[in-house]
Parts: C-alpha cells; sequence; structure tokens
C-alpha cells in the first residue's frame, strides 16, 4: 500500500545539477512520465494527492482514451495503486531539475523551485517544525 504522506518537504537532492528549478522538456516524441509529472504539479499546486498524481501521470503517459467508461478507469487506478511505487523522493523533479516538493496537511503536493524564497521557507519550517518532515530527494549518484 502507498502511504499517504501529508506535511512534509522533500528537498532537492545534494548532488542536483542546477541551481534553481528548471521546466523538465521532452526530448523525443511523446512525453516522458516526469515532464508529465512536472506539469500536472506545477500548473495544478495542492491540487493532486501523491496517489491521484501518480495515477494522472500513468494515464497521460499511456495515452489511454478519455472516453473510457468510469468503472474501467477505477479498475485500473486500483490496479495501479495496488502496486508499490517510488516516492517523491526518488522522482526526477527533485533529483535533477531543481524542485522541492511539498505535502501540504491534506496530502495535496506543490513544487518549489530551489531558488525561491518560498523553497527555503519551507526547508527551515522543516528543520524546525515539529509538525513538519524534512525529506532529502534521493541522489542520483552513489558517490558521497
Amino acid at each position: 500500500m502507498i502511504r499517504h504522506w501529508t506535511n512534509i518537504f522533500i528537498a532537492v537532492a545534494p548532488d542536483c545539477p542546477v541551481f534553481e528549478g528548471v521546466e523538465p522538456v521532452a526530448k523525443r516524441e511523446g512525453k516522458p512520465a516526469h515532464v508529465i509529472q512536472y506539469e500536472l504539479l506545477a500548473n495544478h499546486p495542492y491540487r493532486f494527492t501523491f496517489e491521484e498524481q501518480l495515477f494522472e501521470v500513468y494515464w497521460r503517459h499511456k495515452g489511454f482514451d478519455p472516453n473510457m467508461p468510469g468503472d474501467e478507469r477505477s479498475r485500473l487506478r486500483d490496479e495501479l495503486l495496488s502496486k508499490s511505487h517510488p516516492c517523491m523522493r526518488a522522482s526526477q523533479l527533485p533529483k535533477k531539475f531543481g524542485w522541492g516538493v511539498h505535502y501540504n496537511e491534506e496530502g495535496k503536493i506543490a513544487l518549489y523551485g530551489m531558488e525561491t524564497e518560498s523553497y527555503r521557507g519551507l526547508l527551515d519550517a522543516a528543520k524546525s517544525d515539529e509538525h513538519m518532515e524534512l525529506q532529502i530527494a534521493v541522489r542520483s549518484s552513489k558517490k558521497s
């Protein structure tokens, strides 16, 4: 089962190659999952929970018929969410593109560029507030 995260800030990975939030772009035909994830979360801050964005990314990435009946869509969602998935700490957004990820008290997600005052404010709050947890994105390299 997927953990429902709330009041968590995921800081950019220590080995992130950029110094500010960078919009990822598709380098080939069809959008990769991290580009779809960025578009969803950047354009709709605090609209999606992890589970909701996971399914929406999957739905768009696979190109399912938007007119699919609701019961079949629900079955697909249940099937997807019955498997384990890496959390946002492993997303390319905080690992390589400079985006911090904040889960609010409802578990809804928003992105913050690492160069912003909002990012620094959330990072400071996560370090000092007992009601918010700080997580660090997974490193891309194995070097310390």
